[in-house]
């Protein structure tokens, strides 16, 4: 019951920081360089939005330390994890991810 209620909680975060970050990103789309277009950074933020749910709902990973960029479809992770398992995990969870074009895995396995 707590999980579930943790995941709707997570969900809504979620949506509430990507609207923001819309917002925000169409609001700096003149200062923007000129290849990138305001509907790719819409894309990418609604890719990192569905890359960071998968990962909290992911029993199989421990993503509490895990940072998601996206960039033209092609996600960057970042942080620790506490084993090679995990690190294999999060990147399989977010290859998974519609829109994801590849995923470039920078975790670092936290010192035991």
């Amino acid at each position: 019951m707590k999980t579930t209620q943790i995941l709707k909680a997570a969900g809504g975060i979620a949506c509430v920081v990507f609207a923001l970050n819309v917002s925000a990103q169409t609001n700096s789309a003149s200062s923007t360089s000129s290849d990138t277009t305001v509907g790719q950074k819409v894309d990418d933020s609604a890719i990192t939005t569905k890359v960071k749910a998968e990962l909290l709902g992911a029993k199989n990973v421990k993503s509490t330390h895990i940072h998601v960029k996206t960039h033209s479809g092609v996600v960057s992770l970042t942080g620790t994890v506490p084993s090679a398992e995990d690190k294999t995990a999060a990147e399989d969870v977010v290859s998974k991810v519609s829109g994801v074009a590849s995923v470039k895995n920078h975790l670092k396995i936290a010192a035991k």
